[in-house]
């Protein structure tokens, strides 16, 4: 009797043991996040440190060098880019009920079939109607709040993450040292080639796609301004956020962009699609190429699947990281597991 009364008793213990840790963990998450999103951040600024340090830049000045600029690129988006964007939030969304009231009068849509222009027309009513309703603007004033009440925590965090990823790439080298030495002596070797070129990778990786979400971001701004659409601001922050998604990012935006486009006017909405038509085959003939030369390839098909999961784990930083984390396990498959699977006979 004894025996049964031990082990439920334990067992008791250990499920409670599990949730007392999943709700510690769950109160840290926001930490942890900070401190996953510094630890990347650092890894994406040590290629640059060295290639300073190949110039014969002393590690400490070069990475003094770095983070004084990346300061001062975090300093220009909080005091250049964010007012305007949370700006035109707020232009966006007293613009939607009167462009689709708008919309009936338009040249375009007269210019269509009847039953084509019926459908267009009820539909856009259908949408006015919801966009309208004083329950769809609750949710739209308190989402707004909620961006403004967000805005001040990204401001807080930045410092906190700006802090701890000047900690981090200081000290790369070290917790590297720290990591070798946990390994049997004998794997070591192993384990430093391996970390070495996940780190490059996953840096590499990572600053690629900021980079090329900061390039696609501000070629639609300039579009915008250059074509006279409105929201260029706005339109050029989610151009960065959607296009952090690889490969299938800018096909996104440009049909988001051109619908958008279209409540303007439709010729303004062609010009718009063909030109960053344009920018997409630049980019991913000409710009891509050399911006992720060091990147692991990664098919298709993984990169949608990461994306997808880490946006639903974590949000943007989550489709940030996909990408670098997806590479690592490329990278470890590929060089540890499948040569021990190919020894098997």
């Amino acid at each position: 009797m004894e025996r049964p009364v031990i082990i439920g008793f334990a067992a008791a213990l250990g499920v409670l043991g599990a949730l007392v840790l999943g709700s510690a963990l769950g109160s840290i998450s926001t930490i942890l996040a900070y401190i996953a999103l510094a630890l990347f951040l650092a890894l994406g600024l040590d290629p640059i440190v060295r290639m300073l340090e190949r110039r014969r830049i002393p590690r400490g000045a070069a990475i003094g060098i770095v983070f004084g600029v990346f300061c001062l690129l975090v300093v220009a988006l909080l005091v250049f880019v964010l007012p305007p964007v949370v700006a035109q939030v707020g232009e966006f969304v007293a613009y939607i009920p009167e462009a689709l009231a708008d919309i009936r009068g338009s040249e375009w849509i007269t210019g269509l079939a009847p039953d084509v222009q019926a459908a267009l027309l009820t539909v856009a009513e259908q949408l006015r109607i919801i966009v309208s309703a004083p329950h769809t603007l609750a949710v739209l004033g308190g989402g707004v709040l909620a961006a403004v009440v967000g805005l001040v925590g990204f401001v807080t965090a930045s410092f906190i993450v700006v802090a701890l990823t000047l900690y981090f790439l200081a000290s790369l080298s070290a917790m590297k040292s720290a990591l070798y030495s946990l390994a049997p002596a004998r794997n070591r070797p192993t384990l430093r080639e391996m970390t070495e070129r996940i780190t490059a990778s996953v840096g590499s990786a990572l600053l690629g796609s900021v980079t090329l979400s900061a390039f696609n971001a501000a070629a639609v701004f300039v579009l915008h301004v250059l074509i006279g659409l409105p929201f260029p601001a706005l339109m050029a922050a989610v151009a960065f956020v959607i296009t952090l998604v690889p490969l299938f990012g800018s096909v996104i935006f440009l049909v988001l962009g051109s619908i958008v486009a279209l409540f303007s006017s439709p010729l303004q909405a062609l010009i718009f699609a063909a030109a960053y038509l344009v920018y997409i085959q630049l980019e991913s003939y000409v710009i891509s190429p050399r911006v992720m030369n060091r990147a692991v390839s990664i098919p298709a098909a993984l990169v949608l699947i990461g994306a997808l999961v880490g946006g639903t784990l974590m949000g943007v930083l989550g489709v940030l990281l996909a990408l670098p984390v997806m590479a690592s396990l490329l990278l470890i498959i590929h060089e540890l597991v499948v040569p021990k699977q190919d020894l098997k006979v």
